[in-house]
């Protein structure tokens, strides 16, 4: 099939930039912000037990901060968008207050953070999902995660050299320049209807094509921010390169994730993320001593996050939802991702008594093993449009034959 012909519904630049600037803006401040309060926690609160209480309090706020914006933040989308964006400049200049003889203003301070980070998130991703259809939200969600990708990529090289103050303020400027962008481009714009039905959350978990996919998305979630310790361990002070080769290719492979999606369907692209998750984890348990299996566990890793990027950040929770509000969607697929990085906290204490094969030997068999939920879930791009991308890329070749023998 040509790829072109994904775009055959194209979204304009003036309804499409509005989503893309929040998106763009808001996970960049989300990763870095969440990055760099957790290097501030470690080095202030260095006790384990006090370290591990104020990580967990901030992705508790999170969560309850997620659930929450996903209930109120429908009934005026773009008013409350922008005065979350605008708490998130407040919020990342108050993180400074944290400090290590008082628990418990830096326990208020992270609450408050958290459920700053995690109250427009769903909306956002949704606000996204709204603007694009399903037959091309895979490559338009993909592109957008490729600029995120490289926008993380840029501004943790351009802040390097930077001291935590400094970080925390140039992150409080960056959202504020994202609310103000967001703010003009969404009045040129114009409302963005919200469709008007409301699932309850019992009703979407009780369906069978929202738990097929939850399933290994939870199980990958635990695995990667599990192992993402050990991997420290086992990297040193690599780590920090390998990862920055990762996210460019986790940009380029966004995209091509994206597109691929949209080409054969979001099933395929996810079961091949998580072969090739299952694999470079194998590789390392057999040879991690020998630098050939770094150089294909960057790679590999790179393009199974642009695949993952592309179809369980952006497009699939979209997809499950329909013609319903997107919101809870987005909550219950965000979830086991964000609850998630509080495992690392869990993990470092006990890393001196981990055998490192061992634990990447478990993380490849339950890779491989999340794949059998996937056998059995439904394809979420509907087959109408696939077929319908199939003959016209047969009646495109045709004419082109026809017109080579004319």
């Amino acid at each position: 099939m040509s790829p072109r012909n994904i775009l055959s519904n194209r979204i304009s630049l003036k309804e499409f930039a509005p989503a893309v600037v929040l998106v763009l803006n808001s996970l960049v401040w989300l990763t870095l912000f969440t990055q760099t309060l957790g290097t501030l926690i470690d080095r202030t609160v260095p006790m384990p037990t006090e370290n591990v209480l104020l990580h967990g309090v901030y992705y508790g706020g999170m969560a309850i901060g997620a659930v929450l914006g996903a209930f109120v933040f429908p009934r005026r989308r773009e008013n409350y968008l922008l005065y979350w964006m605008l708490m998130g400049s407040v919020v990342t200049t108050m993180s400074l207050l944290i400090n290590s003889e008082q628990l418990y203003v830096d326990a208020i301070v992270l609450i408050a953070a958290g459920m700053s980070a995690g109250l427009g998130l769903p909306s956002s991703l949704a606000y996204l999902a709204d603007t694009t259809v399903v037959e091309n939200r895979g490559t338009y969600g993909g592109i957008t995660w490729s600029t995120v990708g490289f926008g993380i990529l840029a501004f943790a090289l351009a802040l390097t050299s930077m001291d935590l103050v400094t970080t925390f303020l140039a992150l409080a400027v960056w959202r504020v320049a994202g609310l103000l962008l967001f703010f003009i481009l969404a009045r040129l714009r114009g409302k963005l209807e919200l469709p008007p039905s409301k699932p309850r959350y019992g009703a979407i978990l009780r369906r069978r094509d929202v738990v097929l996919y939850l399933l290994p998305w939870i199980m990958f979630s635990l695995i990667n921010f599990t192992e993402a310790p050990i991997l420290g361990k086992v990297f040193g002070e690599s780590q920090e390169l390998i990862g920055v080769v990762e996210f460019a290719i986790t940009g380029i492979f966004a995209t091509v994730g994206g597109i691929v999606g949209d080409l054969v369907g979001r099933k395929r692209v996810v079961i091949a993320g998580f072969v090739i998750l299952g694999i470079e984890y194998a590789v390392l348990s057999l040879f991690s001593s020998f630098a050939a299996s770094w150089y294909i566990y960057t790679l590999f890793d790179g393009i199974a996050w642009g695949l993952f990027a592309s179809v369980f950040f952006m497009t699939l929770w979209g997809d499950l939802a329909e013609t319903n509000q997107k919101e809870k969607f987005y909550v219950l697929g965000g979830l086991p991702y964000l609850l998630a990085g509080f495992i690392p906290a869990l993990v470092k204490p006990f890393l001196g008594t981990i055998e490192t094969a061992t634990a990447f030997s478990i993380a490849s068999f339950f890779l491989f093993l999340a794949v059998l939920p996937l056998i059995y879930a439904p394809e979420t791009l509907p087959e109408k449009k696939i077929k319908e991308r199939e003959l016209r890329d047969y009646v495109e070749k045709a004419k082109k034959t026809k017109d080579k023998y004319v």
